[in-house]
């Protein structure tokens, strides 16, 4: 399992966390998120899922990754 730390922009309410919290547990291999205003915490198998795929997640989502 690996951790991958994401700092998020455009995120302002609960209703922003929820996005993205359901955008990136709806990939394969997501143990855990953890996601608040501004940022998400995330727990991954990489052999099932990559940075790039949650980073893409959050984007899809509506929301700009910052690193």
């Amino acid at each position: 399992m690996n951790n991958y730390n994401i700092n998020i922009d455009g995120m302002s309410c609960q209703h922003c966390v929820m996005n993205v919290k359901n955008a990136i547990d709806s990939l394969e291999g997501i143990q855990s998120s953890e996601v608040a205003v501004g940022k998400a915490a995330v727990l991954y198998d990489e052999s099932k899922t990559s940075q790039e795929a949650i980073s893409n997640a959050v984007v899809t989502a509506g929301f700009k990754v910052l690193n």
